[in-house]
């Protein structure tokens, strides 16, 4: 039953994802979540190492965009100063919403991957459009709300029983 909470690949960070195996698996967008995959839940702008690692991700050639549940200040106030297409109030995991991100990276979902934070959303929905998925830990989980705990909660119990069926390593700190 939890097996569609896992992600294709987990990382600590999106620091660590490799470009180059993306892009030799003919990746060539990428939809990622915003609060806490790319910066806190409460930081308001994109930090210079996160601007050097998206323009990294332009010069491989990927298109980016973001797909939040987060409402439309807070996700244009952080995508537009950065150049970054967005899609706010998305309701994830709702197919609709990868449905759109698709549409606005005009690719299928065969060619691209979705980054983010929280396995009931990101995660799941991503899966259940076929996409490539790639977890990240939080950045900062103290900052989240309501929504996004209960959602924690529930991810916690998930890995419990991953990890007792030996399907999630036993070492990882999520």
């Amino acid at each position: 039953m939890f097996t569609r909470l896992i992600p294709h690949l987990a990382v600590q960070s999106i620091y660590e994802i490799d470009l180059d195996e993306l892009k030799s698996r003919g990746v060539k967008g990428i939809i990622t979540d915003l609060d806490n995959t790319l910066v806190g839940a409460r930081d308001p702008i994109a930090t210079p190492e996160l601007v050097a690692w998206l323009d990294r991700v332009r010069d491989f050639g990927l298109e980016v965009v973001i797909l939040s549940n987060n409402n439309m200040t807070r996700v244009s106030a952080f995508a537009k100063p950065i150049g970054i297409p967005f899609i706010h109030a998305a309701r994830k995991p709702a197919s609709k919403a990868f449905r759109k991100a698709l549409e606005v990276l005009g690719l299928p979902a065969e060619r691209t991957v979705v980054i983010g934070d929280q396995m009931l959303t990101d995660v799941l929905g991503g899966k259940r459009m076929g996409l490539y998925t790639i977890l990240v830990v939080p950045i900062a989980p103290a900052d989240e709300g309501v929504m996004t705990r209960v959602n924690r909660k529930i991810e916690r119990f998930a890995l419990a029983r991953l990890r007792k069926k030996g399907l999630w390593p036993k070492e990882d700190n999520r």
